[in-house]
């Protein structure tokens, strides 16, 4: 994704778009929805708190921390020595700190990683999900973040209960884009790739999952342009209200 662009919306509340969206019908088939955590969990509250504390190099350090925070999950997995997502984001907020000579005291970073753990649902999230699954769709969580963040992601928002699969790629020992970690979906729930649904929402997250064969919805909350990474996905939109639309529970 365009990560200032990110940042403009993020400062901005994610301003409506109009571009246009592709929602058409999902396939045949569809028996399992995979979630990246994003499409669920609204991550501004990260980036809101970061520049009420560095009102002056808020934006810098936003900027650099979340585009660290990516590079080392890609540049770990290619090089073989993962770490968990907590240990990378951590990693990159230090990077950036040290970068833009910040003074971070050990307190300040807890509270900024604190703010991954505090982390609540979009509120188009729960009705839309409680629909798929009460539609006899068996729902997934398959992300990079730690079992952890997402299960404190979950009980912030109400949701136990309604995820059959908490997939973290801690599981693989590598971040997506790696076929290994959306092969978790298919080790999971033993069914063909086919038949499993993967919602994204970084463009590269969508390249990725349709290069590794689900078919793909990207929940495009930040009104983006699809990446030139030769993997088109089947459809998209602004939240899960398409998402439903597109899968058309009965």
């Amino acid at each position: 994704m365009d990560r200032r662009e990110f940042l403009k919306l993020t400062a901005a509340g994610f301003a409506a778009t109009s571009l246009p969206l592709r929602v058409s019908a999902a396939p045949a088939g569809i028996r399992v929805v995979l979630f990246d955590a994003f499409p669920v969990f609204d991550p501004r509250p990260v980036f809101a708190l970061v520049k009420q504390m560095y009102p002056e190099q808020g934006q810098a350090l936003t900027e650099l921390w979340r585009t660290r925070q990516f590079e080392y999950t890609w540049l770990r997995t290619l090089t073989g020595r993962y770490q968990d997502f907590w240990s990378v984001t951590r990693d990159a907020l230090r990077f950036s700190a040290k970068t833009l000579k910040l003074e971070m005291s050990a307190a300040d970073e807890e509270r900024l990683m604190g703010a991954y753990l505090k982390l609540k649902a979009w509120p188009d999230a729960a009705d839309a999900l409680r629909t798929l699954k009460a539609a006899g769709l068996k729902l997934a969580f398959l992300s990079n973040f730690t079992r952890g963040m997402l299960d404190a992601g979950i009980a912030n928002s109400g949701l136990e209960g309604v995820f059959d699969k908490v997939l973290s790629t801690d599981l693989a020992g590598a971040f997506k884009p790696d076929a290994r970690a959306y092969h978790l979906g298919v080790d999971a729930f033993g069914l063909p790739k086919e038949q499993m649904l993967f919602a994204a929402f970084a463009g590269w997250d969508a390249a990725g999952a349709k290069a590794f064969g689900y078919p793909t919805f990207w929940v495009n909350r930040l009104g983006q342009p699809a990446e030139e990474l030769g993997a088109a996905v089947d459809g998209s939109g602004a939240g899960l209200a398409e998402l439903l639309a597109y899968v058309k529970p009965a």
